[in-house]
């Protein structure tokens, strides 16, 4: 992971829940590189972006972020927030299919779940969006997209499960085998 320090002056309590940007092991197909952080938003925060690439392809990307208001003045119940966003090219088969929102916010959800990452106050969208070409695009063809944007509040400043949590969501949205599941359609055949 990358080395977020930049918050060298911020609370303590932050500076050890930032750490955890440290923490997640990252599967091979995921790149993970520290951004400048919204400044408006908080008083203190720190920022990531990821890259899934699958055969030299990048199919999804994301970012996360990490507010924390040690005074509580924001509109959020609590001093911290985890902000999300994920975006995945689809398949045109699933692009139509009337259940991606729901199975896409499952992903989020099954995800906090799965890394034990207690949160209450949970919100989001899902998005989907169709790019079609006209005129010298023409040739291009269509393209959908899902986006999810999420934001809760931890229940405590131990975010390492948060933010293996995006990290898993942004697997499921690229469609990623979990990694303890072999897959089989990139082995050879041994005859």
């Amino acid at each position: 992971m990358p080395d977020v320090g930049s918050a060298e002056n911020a609370h303590e309590t932050f500076r050890r829940a930032v750490q955890a940007l440290h923490g997640p092991s990252v599967r091979p197909e995921i790149a993970v590189r520290e951004i400048p952080a919204p400044q408006r938003l908080a008083p203190h925060a720190a920022a990531v972006s990821a890259e899934v690439t699958v055969q030299g392809e990048e199919v999804a990307w994301g970012r996360l972020i990490i507010l924390y208001d040690p005074e509580g003045t924001r509109s959020w119940p609590g001093p911290f927030r985890v902000v999300c966003q994920v975006n995945s090219e689809l398949e045109s088969e699933i692009a139509t299919d009337p259940l991606l929102g729901p199975v896409a916010w499952s992903w989020l959800t099954d995800a906090l779940d799965a890394h034990d990452a207690a949160h209450h106050t949970l919100s989001g969208t899902v998005t989907r969006a169709t790019t079609e070409g006209f005129g010298t695009k023409a040739g291009e063809g269509a393209t959908t997209e899902v986006e999810m944007r999420a934001s809760w509040t931890p229940e405590s400043d131990r975010l390492s499960g948060h933010v293996g949590a995006w990290l898993a969501l942004l697997a499921s949205a690229s469609g990623l085998p979990p990694l303890d599941v072999t897959d089989i359609t990139q082995q050879r055949s041994r005859s």
